[in-house]
């Protein structure tokens, strides 16, 4: 939650991947909006210079959830541990990194930290950015969706239900798909201090998952 209230304040802003901008002392920074590291930059120092320097950054929101759920591992696990697990960063869309480890299922059993999806389903063909949002859950009905900042679910469906084609008539609606991170397996890697008992590794049965919606199928590779 704290991850997803500092990239509010971060000045970053929403972009297609097209028109994506980025650090370019951070960050190479692909035609088709992919992000890679510059040689030599350690990841933790590329992510964190996303929320001290957002103003320079622009992307759409599933790369805003990425972002955010990467800066929640790092106040884990601490930097040395955030570099050697993604130490081949690599930012585009809604693609989790390798070592990004994501529950995702079907439900009403959300809490906050987990990030939602609200549908649009009768977006404009011309906007796609505008098909739905990606958001996360920062407490009862409060969320943080990129490019329209912290509001209400009402708030994020008067949004899109307002980049509708013409004649619309089916509203925007918060679905039940939920992704969150399995908090679990990144405190199960850490050192516990003295006199803590050490967490058990959760083993993560859907490593790099990517979740495509379309229609009304769900697909995850």
């Amino acid at each position: 939650m704290e991850a997803a209230i500092s990239l509010d304040k971060s000045g970053a802003e929403f972009a297609t991947l097209e028109e994506s901008e980025t650090n370019p002392q951070y960050w190479r920074l692909a035609k088709d909006g992919t992000f890679t590291l510059q040689p030599g930059i350690r990841p933790h120092l590329a992510i964190a210079d996303i929320f001290q320097n957002g103003r320079q950054y622009a992307f759409e929101c599933g790369t805003a959830i990425v972002v955010t759920f990467l800066r929640a591992i790092m106040d884990v696990i601490g930097p040395r541990q955030f570099d050697y697990l993604f130490s081949d960063l690599v930012l585009y869309d809604w693609h989790p990194p390798t070592n990004m480890i994501l529950l995702v299922h079907r439900g009403t059993d959300y809490i906050p930290g987990d990030c939602l999806y609200f549908k649009n389903p009768e977006h404009d063909e011309k906007t796609p950015e505008w098909q739905g949002e990606n958001a996360i859950l920062l407490g009862k009905n409060l969320f943080f969706g990129h490019g329209i900042g912290i509001t209400n679910s009402k708030g994020i469906i008067d949004e899109l239900n307002d980049n509708r084609k013409s004649n619309a008539t089916i509203s925007a609606y918060l679905t039940n798909h939920i992704v969150s991170l399995d908090s679990s397996y990144y405190y199960g890697i850490i050192q516990p201090y003295p006199g803590r008992a050490q967490s058990i590794p959760c083993l993560a049965s859907l490593p790099d998952l990517i979740v495509t919606e379309i229609g009304s199928k769900i697909h995850l590779s």
